[in-house]
């Protein structure tokens, strides 16, 4: 352990209340934990709430338990004693210890991890203000709560003060990257580092400079508006995903009375910073890929499309892949200069998709004609990735690592692997694909993939589509190439739009015919190799298609056998593959890139940073390539090193030279840094109450009044001979525990009962039962047909059934403006939806709540004057017994709802009559048997009444 983190603990045993820990992002909890727990009282309970999966690895070393819901009830009682540290989630602990299932005298300690993401209506302030409420004077638990983001904590108005006193703590420890101790540490002995500035190509810096205008361009539209704050529109903050949530906690409140192009430009900065980031992270291919789908989703309402920027993205990204030219060799493109270039193209005869490869000028035939040039342009950082490769191999054969390996003691456990870190599984794959074929080669999938999908897409539109009208003049028949009336007619947008389409129809009709021919000469392969019976003879064994052909790709990848390039294995179980270049004396065509004429490269482990996994201690590379910079990785492999002083490690980062990468990583330093500052300034301002024995005093509750308030108030109340008023309860779902809403009704006063309910999510009185629904809830709700049946079953139990729609308090308090409400009934409409709901269900109350707050407060005015709910009662409603009866029903009324319905539905019947038919007759058999004079005075109406008698009394038709 690090001395930083021994000063951590040391800080946090210190105060009995706990405290409050912000560390800087890649630092681990996991050494905290590790060393804290085993340092706590051990007859009681230590619980851990919402681990992280990568805490899990380090704390199997303290043998912990899980807990969850499939648990019955005695067991997990008994686990509270049992003084080993629990692992389960908020909303488990919150409903044991609402039925006193867990005692707080037999709990050590609570552990909270992800503090930024807390707040004052969470559960686990919830549970802090029970523990502190319900716990004995003589024993105090202590509350651990964590956070790796600063910026988190700084996100809003004093939000470390207000989160520190829901959870009952009063100390903030602060531990930043440039903290003394911290420095001292991690700088020690750190890695050799470095750094390789790759430059970007031409076409990649035109589209950055593109999506960077655009960005502005949109940012400058937005403070026009008036609505946000100006500081926080800067292209730099723009590069992160909190630019979101900044812009939208200030436009949530008055998201309603904006208008369409303020929303959409808020939408289109979240797609121009996607094409920034996936721009450096994917390949050319994937990257029109997503432009292309950009352009089918976004359509005409988005803004930056219609920028004068946009069409250069577009065009840019195309030539990184392909270029349209004529069949003359000129070049159809932005500057529509005709320069003649070599070509593989599509010919104009009627072979469909036949592929030629032309070194000279094509014939007179084909002038006038579209052809794809193939250009598929590598990623700069993949030629730089294997050159890096083979360097490290080349070193590790002169000598270079063993004398270093020798000298020292600890590093024998260090291994050869080489560890690459990226950004995502798809970056993973795509690298280690480029390695194992080469970057032509891995490139020539993404292509054939990309073709492959228009022809899917294409014959998606077939089937949706009628039949199109004949082109005029042009077109492609079956792959065939176009040719148009003349040279002018093709450099027009539409045209060359409708021809490249076409063109790429041509090329990937080809490839689908080039697949099906491979597929059926392996599957006739694999036939002739079998053994046959009678005349023939079988196909000899070099003929037949083997699982790995090493000189299809000029790569062989070998089977362990115990020599220097053979597969191995990494220390976490993952494979470790080994690439060898065999070298023939044959010459092979390159069809991986020209990998059967380059080095051996050394064993290579690939790694996506959204794993969120500490890999470096199982896999214990000697060189790392962070192929993707990330500050979070990076002080990852500082502690790593801190940890390991004598072993080597070497690190090198690959940034795009003058690109978005580089000033993100920096950025990303500086925004830490600056939440940081603030933090200490907050530390030395915040007042945080306590009471006489040092215990922290969190937000009171209006039932924790002190007694001479209470005392005060009875006195004024017919001189205090009036009794103390009932404590008011509600009865909550179980389910309901994933909101906040118990959190404040406890906070209000009230007690909350958890059980688990059949009908309704809150029963407020033996009358009334309320159904809440978010906004997000209510969409899905209508969606599915679940809130009529939910509505359907309140109504048949409750007298006075409640729909209650709650917004949040951050957002607009509207569905839509007035302005998008239309005069018609619409069935994609939510409030066509909810009037349909009132109309269906008459007794049905819809109640609007602004917040959680607003909420408890409505509960609390409809709980006035009415009974508390019974707990058993509410718990057997709607619960059928084992003859299908529900017994001790609130109403009393056990009716069958499959009679009911059919009673509805027949003719005469109407939502006014049928009750009185119900109480009139047992059964539909006795209702077959009355007169029509009885049936009329009953339905009210003589016709109505003739109508179902002629309808129970007709004739039934048979087929006899």
């Amino acid at each position: 352990m690090l001395s930083f983190q021994e000063q951590i603990i040391s800080d946090l045993l210190e105060d009995v209340n706990g405290g409050l820990v912000v560390l800087s992002s890649g630092l681990p909890v996991s050494p905290i934990l590790v060393s804290l727990i085993p340092l706590l009282p051990s007859h009681l309970t230590p619980l851990l709430l919402s681990v992280p999966d990568s805490l899990l690895p380090a704390l199997s070393a303290l043998s912990p338990l899980s807990i969850s819901f499939d648990l019955p009830s005695h067991q997990r009682t008994s686990l509270y004693t049992s003084g080993r540290p629990l692992i389960l989630s908020p909303r488990i602990l919150i409903a044991d210890l609402l039925t006193s299932r867990c005692l707080p005298s037999s709990i050590s300690a609570l552990f909270l991890f992800n503090a930024h993401r807390l707040s004052d209506t969470s559960t686990e302030s919830f549970i802090a203000r029970l523990l502190r409420l319900s716990s004995p004077h003589n024993h105090l638990i202590p509350i651990f709560a964590f956070s790796d983001s600063a910026h988190g904590m700084v996100s809003g108005f004093a939000k470390a003060e207000r989160l520190m006193k829901c959870l009952y703590v009063r100390r903030l420890h602060l531990w930043p990257r440039f903290h003394v101790l911290v420095s001292s540490d991690l700088e020690t002995d750190p890695p050799e580092v470095v750094d390789i500035r790759v430059p970007m190509s031409p076409a990649m810096k035109g589209i950055q400079v593109a999506v960077l205008e655009a960005m502005d361009a949109c940012l400058k539209e937005l403070r026009r508006t008036n609505k946000v704050d100006v500081e926080d529109l800067t292209v730099e903050k723009g590069l992160f995903k909190s630019f979101d949530e900044i812009v939208r906690r200030q436009l949530d409140p008055i998201w309603h009375t904006l208008g369409k192009k303020t929303k959409q430009l808020v939408s289109d900065l979240r797609t121009l910073r996607k094409l920034l980031d996936y721009l450096i992270r994917y390949d050319a291919v994937t990257y029109l890929k997503y432009l292309d789908t950009l352009r089918v989703s976004e359509g005409v309402r988005s803004m930056w499309i219609f920028a004068n920027s946009s069409h250069k993205i577009f065009e840019l990204a195309k030539r990184r892949v392909y270029q349209v030219v004529r069949a003359d060799g000129s070049k159809v493109g932005l500057d529509n200069k005709a320069t003649p270039t070599k070509k593989r193209r599509v010919t104009s005869d009627n072979k469909k998709g036949k592929e030629i490869d032309d070194e000279a000028s094509s014939s007179n035939k084909e002038i006038g004609g579209i052809v794809l040039e193939e250009v598929l342009e590598e990623a700069p950082k993949w030629k730089v990735l294997r050159e890096l490769l083979e360097e490290i191999e080349e070193e590790r054969s002169k000598g270079t690592k063993v004398t270093e390996q020798i000298t020292s003691g600890e590093d024998a456990d260090s291994t050869d692997i080489v560890l690459v870190t990226c950004k995502d599984e798809h970056s993973c794959l795509q690298l280690e694909d480029c390695i194992l074929k080469g970057p032509q080669q891995a490139m020539r999938g993404e292509w054939e993939k990309y073709l492959l999908g228009k022809i899917e897409l294409q014959s998606v539109f077939k089937r949706s589509k009628t039949k199109p009208k004949e082109p005029k003049g042009f077109g492609v028949i079956d792959g065939g190439i176009v040719t148009t009336k003349g040279p002018s007619e093709s450099s027009e947008p539409n045209t060359i739009s409708i021809l490249e389409n076409k063109a790429l129809l041509a090329a990937a009709s080809k490839i689908s015919k080039s697949t099906i021919r491979e597929v059926e000469t392996e599957i006739e392969a694999t036939e002739s190799s079998k053994p046959k019976k009678g005349r023939g003879k079988g196909k000899s064994k070099k003929n037949s298609v083997p699982d790995c052909n090493p000189q299809s790709t000029g790569v062989q990848i070998e089977e362990p056998q115990g020599q220097s390039h053979d597969l191995s294995t990494g220390a976490s179980g993952s494979s470790v593959v080994q690439i060898e270049e065999k070298s023939h004396s044959q010459s092979h065509k390159s069809t991986s890139g020209g990998l059967s004429n380059t080095k051996p490269l050394p064993p290579v482990q690939f790694y996506a940073l959204d794993r969120d996994r500490r890999i470096l201690q199982e896999w214990k590379p000697s060189v790392v390539i962070v192929y993707h910079p990330d500050m979070t990785f990076v002080r990852e492999i500082e502690i790593y090193k801190a940890e390991n002083p004598n072993r080597k490690l070497k690190v090198y980062f690959l940034f795009y030279e003058d690109s978005t990468e580089g000033q993100k990583f920096e950025a990303s330093i500086r925004r830490e840094n600056s939440a940081f500052e603030s933090l200490i300034r907050q530390k030395s301002l915040m007042m945080i109450p306590v009471d006489q024995n040092g215990r922290c005093l969190g937000p009171a509750t209006q039932s924790t009044e002190p007694d001479s308030a209470l005392s005060n108030s009875m006195t004024r109340k017919a001189g205090g001979r009036k009794p103390q008023e009932k404590e008011m309860q509600v009865i909550v779902d179980m389910r309901e525990f994933m909101s906040s809403l118990p959190n404040v009704l406890h906070l209000k006063g009230m007690k909350v009962i958890p059980v688990t309910l059949e009908v309704g999510d809150y029963i407020l009185s033996p009358l009334i039962c309320v159904e809440r629904k978010s906004i997000g809830d209510l969409y899905q709700s209508f969606a599915s047909g679940r809130l009529f049946n939910q509505v359907e079953t309140m109504v048949r139990y409750y007298k006075i059934p409640v729909l209650l729609i709650e917004f949040s308090q951050d957002k607009s308090f509207s569905f839509q403006s007035a302005s998008e409400i239309g005069d018609d009934v619409s069935p994609t409409n939510i409030i066509s939806k909810l009037s349909l709901l009132v109309m269906h269900f008459p007794r049905l109350r819809l109640v609007w709540s602004r917040s959680l707050h607003a909420t408890a407060d409505i509960f609390l005015s409809l709980k006035s004057n009415q009974d508390e709910p019974d707990e058993n009662k509410a718990m057997r409603v709607g619960v059928p017994s084992e003859d299908g009866v529900i017994e001790n029903d609130v109403r009393a009324e056990n009716y069958n709802t499959s009679a009911i319905e059919f009673l509805r539905r027949l003719p005469g019947v109407t939502d006014s009559n049928y009750r009185a038919l119900m109480d009139c007759c047992n059964n539909l058999a006795e209702l077959a048997l009355l007169p029509v004079e009885k049936l009329a005075e009953l339905m009210g109406s003589q016709k109505a009444a003739r109508t179902l008698k002629e309808f129970l009394d007709a004739k039934c038709p048979t087929m006899l």
